[in-house]
């Protein structure tokens, strides 16, 4: 019997969505004069004379706001898109014809397709009335189909436009906690799971939970994603910043850790949450499992939340390295969920399918009391709840199509086109090298220029090479009043279009300068890329050269 779309919706359990406020109306007292305007009223006098200061200015904003900075899309990336709009209003108006985003990793902006099976079961829960048409058997995937009724099962009213649950909706949590269990083998509850627009708004909750006072550290690696510093910044705390080794392939040293600690500790700041990336962000290592053993006996010992951003978890390319989540590593040291606090973030920006414009996302929130829980879920309720398509995504990126599925094989051939091209953009590209073709790995291309070194890309999208710039360079930095490697990039774009981003944006170790580029442009992209990097920079060292 076909399923009907129209039908009553389910009924919400054991809902809890009333909020009943007190409000006080205030009114003029019966004594008060203000109904009597004597001879001398303000009326009569003169209006005092214009401010010529606006009400809102550099001077009277939040400081916390003046104090946080996010690089990614900061002062190049605004030159650029200037750049690009003078391109397209004069051609030929520069030394390039097009500007490329090497900056940040949003795949499908640079030519990655979405997901076939993704994108089908979107749209049926988008517009179910075409659900019960004849015609969407020959559009649409058994597979995708039967998905979607699933879905709209789930959803109150089977509406994808109305709010959920602040937490995101049920049946949605329970089939992401069944992925989580299948990948790491043990238990996951659904409701330690927050539904959100992506993995920043879970950060940035955790950071307004966990933070009240600029004497509350968080212990963040250096080089970071600069989500971290800015949500730090914006809540008033201290960055307690660890080192990652660039000599060891940017290890995370225990040891790093502990003294890191202590001397926060001796600045009189008090610690309170430990975040690990992995794979790493803008580093691209990835950890060894006995590494991360160390780390949680770390934050088991110290009393630290471990923030474990875990949203390249598809993205390692070596054979030798695989991805680990912290809860499976801890779980497997024998620590439940009362013997270490660890809130685990996932996006489906990243990995294969790259859906950034979507806004989906989860954090698992394990080892914390009932009455903390209820905190975390009031400012979740703040914002009522995450988009329904990037939940639904969310869904389908833990649950996606299996063996025997209609959309399986066609799934398994776009989710591993994607990973292997990925993994070649990270290795190899054919670059023109003198008067003959050589195969080079990227991170080869980067070490034959003069000054730079680069560690291999393990995992995630980015690699982040280490510059040695000549002193004529860093002081001609200081004349324009910016950072040498920002005056690197400033200068590379100006020359070639190619978008990289700043490492003093990042954080990095003091006197050493790096930029971050993603692996994103497509494969026939990157030849060009390299060459015009390769021209640019022997250009730049020769004119800077000491």
């Amino acid at each position: 019997m076909r399923r009907s779309v129209i039908g009553s919706a389910k009924a919400l359990s054991n809902c809890s969505c009333q909020n009943h406020w007190n409000v006080r109306l205030l009114r003029p007292l019966a004594s008060s004069p203000s109904r009597f305007l004597s001879s001398t009223s303000v009326l009569d006098s003169p209006p005092p004379p214009p401010s010529s200061m606006p009400p809102v200015s550099l001077d009277n904003i939040n400081p916390k706001v003046l104090k946080c900075e996010y690089a990614v899309r900061g002062e190049i990336v605004t030159l650029a898109q200037a750049l690009q709009e003078e391109l397209k209003s004069k051609p030929g108006s520069h030394p390039f014809d097009e500007i490329l985003y090497c900056n940040i990793g949003n795949p499908q902006s640079l030519g990655q397709q979405p997901i076939t099976f993704f994108r089908e079961v979107l749209a049926l829960c988008d517009h179910p009335s075409i659900l019960d048409r004849s015609e969407t058997q020959g559009l649409f995937s058994a597979d995708a189909i039967e998905r979607a009724w699933q879905i709209l099962d789930q959803i109150p009213g089977r509406a994808t436009g109305a709010y959920s649950h602040s937490q995101g909706i049920k049946g949605l949590r329970d089939t992401i906690a069944a992925g989580i269990e299948a990948r790491d083998g043990f238990p996951a509850d659904p409701n330690d799971i927050f539904l959100t627009d992506g993995a920043s708004p879970a950060v940035h909750m955790m950071m307004q939970l966990l933070i009240r006072s600029e004497k509350d550290g968080i212990l963040c690696p250096i080089p970071q994603y600069p989500l971290y510093s800015a949500s730090i910044a914006l809540h008033g705390g201290a960055l307690v910043p660890y080192y990652l080794d660039e000599a060891t392939g940017w290890g995370l040293e225990v040891s790093e850790l502990k003294k890191q600690l202590a001397d926060a500790k001796s600045k009189g700041i008090t610690p309170r949450a430990l975040v690990v990336i992995n794979p790493g962000n803008p580093t691209g290592q990835v950890l060894a499992e006995d590494n991360q053993r160390g780390i949680v006996e770390f934050c088991k010992q110290e009393g630290l939340v471990l923030l474990a951003d875990e949203v390249y978890q598809e993205n390692v390319y070596v054979p030798e390295k695989k991805f680990h989540s912290f809860k499976k590593v801890a779980r497997s040291m024998g620590y439940g969920a009362k013997d270490i606090s660890l809130v685990s973030y996932q996006s489906v920006s990243k990995g294969y399918y790259g859906e950034c414009g979507k806004r989906g996302g989860y954090m698992e929130v394990t080892g914390f009391g009932p009455e903390i829980r209820e905190q975390i879920y009031k400012v979740a309720s703040v914002n009522l709840c995450s988009n329904i398509s990037g939940q639904i995504l969310a869904s389908l990126v833990m649950s996606p199509p299996k063996v025997g599925d209609e959309s399986y094989e066609s799934y398994s051939a776009e989710k591993d086109g994607i990973l292997s091209s990925l993994a070649r953009r990270a290795k190899m590209c054919a670059y023109t090298f003198g008067i003959s073709d050589v195969q080079l790995t990227l991170e080869d291309a980067f070490n034959n220029l003069e000054g730079v070194t680069c560690n291999k890309a393990e995992g995630a999208m980015y690699l982040f090479p280490c510059i040695r710039l000549p002193e004529k360079a860093i002081k001609a930095a200081e004349a324009a009043k910016t950072a040498p490697d920002n005056f690197y990039c400033r200068r590379l774009l100006n020359a070639t279009g190619i978008v990289f981003v700043p490492g003093s944006g990042f954080g990095q170790l003091p006197g050493t300068w790096h930029f971050r580029c993603t692996i994103l442009p497509q494969e026939d992209k990157i030849p060009a890329v390299v060459s015009r990097l390769t021209e640019f920079h022997k250009s730049f060292m020769d004119e800077f050269r000491d």
